[in-house]
């Protein structure tokens, strides 16, 4: 598929989707949202492909919204705007596969929630993320929800209500980012971390991801009987018994595509 706004790329077992807007610093306009969101549907369909990094084009990862966008629509016509820019959240969520940011240059506002919405997320030193939009009369609505779910409510808040800006470090102590590497080994460690997840058994990585976020929002004695009903499924495949035989022979397992 031929896209305008995104490039995507496969190294063996992992797709790579980069932001490709530089000169307007990987900003979504309504194009790179639909884009982005094939390329992530295109790339759950790919049986060869088993984990996914995003990462932006030039300076930044992603500023947030095209502002350009913005003016002369109806109520009606902004809703359908605005779940087109969020989509990505639902979209990576509702994957098997997971999702990794690489982040570098600033993450803002719609681009923190991209990367918060992302399963995992390298950065780079000197990174600059923030939930903004209240610094221009709007607020980060769409970007809350994952970043609530990866800092806490009170940290959330006071990102969302103040728009200050966080660097890669502190990204990393609040739970935001996993792990922070010097900019020349961003790519390196993304794609190593990418290519870990993909060396792991496909289905017990994608049933365990699925599981994981339907039971996030359950009670907790509900999300207990949920995990254990996967589990049982899980220790039916095929990859289960290769794993657990593997383990006892003392040798590489060889795990089936999915």
């Amino acid at each position: 598929m031929e896209y305008q706004t995104i490039v995507v790329e496969r190294k063996d077992c992992v797709g790579i989707i980069v932001l490709n807007r530089p000169d307007h610093m990987n900003t979504f306009n309504t194009v790179l949202a639909r884009e982005l969101n094939g390329a992530l549907e295109e790339l759950e369909q790919d049986r060869h492909i088993r984990a996914i990094i995003i990462k932006g084009a030039g300076k930044s990862f992603c500023a947030g919204i095209d502002i350009t966008e913005f003016s002369g629509k109806s109520f009606v016509e902004y809703r359908e705007w605005i779940a087109w820019m969020e989509k990505m959240n639902l979209t990576i969520a509702g994957m098997g596969k997971p999702v990794i940011a690489a982040v570098h240059g600033y993450a803002v506002a719609n681009g923190a929630g991209l990367l918060a919405a992302c399963d995992l997320a390298v950065v780079a030193e000197g990174t600059r993320i923030g939930t903004t939009a209240i610094n221009v009369g709007l607020f980060c609505m769409g970007p809350a929800v994952p970043l609530s779910r990866c800092v806490g409510r009170k940290k959330a808040l006071e990102m969302l209500l103040t728009g200050t800006m966080i660097d890669a470090r502190e990204a990393q102590r609040i739970g935001l980012v996993n792990k922070v590497v010097p900019l020349e080994e961003l790519g390196k460690a993304a794609l190593e971390l990418a290519s870990e997840l993909a060396a792991k058994s496909p289905i017990a990585l994608q049933m365990g991801k699925r599981a994981f976020y339907t039971m996030a929002d359950m009670e907790y004695t509900k999300s207990l009987e949920y995990m254990n009903e996967r589990m049982a499924e899980l220790c039916t495949t095929e990859d289960a018994k290769e794993g657990v035989d593997a383990f006892l022979k003392k040798r590489k397992p060889h795990w089936k595509e999915r």
